[in-house]
């Protein structure tokens, strides 16, 4: 299956991107690891990206679109991907459809992960990170530690990251309505868009995830 999986910060994008590719036997592609990657092995995209993010400005969407398509052509990627992080706007979602129609294929959905705005902002504000190790990661409200500001793993303080804060996260949210959102309209018109509610227990959204899909590829049958 060819995938792509939109939704708000906060919805859990990256942890069912992970699970439902490893279901559906295909890669997980996420922005973040296409920038790491190739700016970490120097590629010349690599050295495009970093220039613009070192100083200060966004990445143009040719050079995200031309990690995409590198990625996408990779051998692992022949059966489908799940894309996570891109398209991050219509320029871009026209751009993938042209790539696609190059190589005579499609996408099978579009993955929308749907949560309100006041539960985002509470599922984000509310993480305390630990400061000895950011792996051990807290929430005030679903897993809270056992003594306020104190990891229980290792006795660390526990802080709330500058972009967690409840006015970054609505700053925030409101780039991904000017920006984000109207792919789904576009990909709707396409008949792609299968929405689901992202709220609940991780494997509950997966399994929820996995129903909507079915039908849509040979693999999710």
């Amino acid at each position: 299956m060819r995938i792509v999986l939109v939704g708000p910060p906060g919805a859990g994008k990256g942890t069912q991107a992970a699970f439902l590719a490893k279901n559906l036997s295909i890669p997980h592609i996420s922005t973040g690891d296409l920038f790491r990657a190739n700016i970490s092995q120097g590629t010349e995209l690599g050295k495009q990206a970093k220039a613009y993010m070192d100083a200060g400005n966004l990445v143009p969407d040719e050079v995200t679109i031309g990690m995409a398509k590198d990625r996408m052509e990779q051998p692992d990627a022949v059966n489908g991907f799940l894309l996570d992080g891109f398209p991050r706007n219509v320029a871009q979602a026209e751009a993938l459809d042209t790539m696609l129609d190059a190589e005579g294929m499609k996408l099978d959905a579009v993955l929308d992960l749907e949560v309100e705005e006041d539960e985002v902002v509470k599922r984000i504000a509310g993480r305390r990170i630990c400061r000895n190790d950011s792996a051990h990661v807290f929430h005030v409200s679903y897993a809270p530690p056992k003594a306020e500001g104190v990891c229980d793993v290792c006795g660390g303080e526990l802080y709330q990251r500058d972009d967690d804060s409840e006015g970054t996260v609505r700053k925030r949210l409101e780039v991904y309505h000017t920006q984000t959102e109207p792919i789904i309209d576009y990909y709707r018109a396409q008949g792609l868009v299968v929405t689901i509610t992202a709220l609940g227990k991780v494997d509950e959204v997966t399994e929820r995830a996995m129903e909507a899909l079915k039908g849509r590829g040979e693999q999710a049958a």
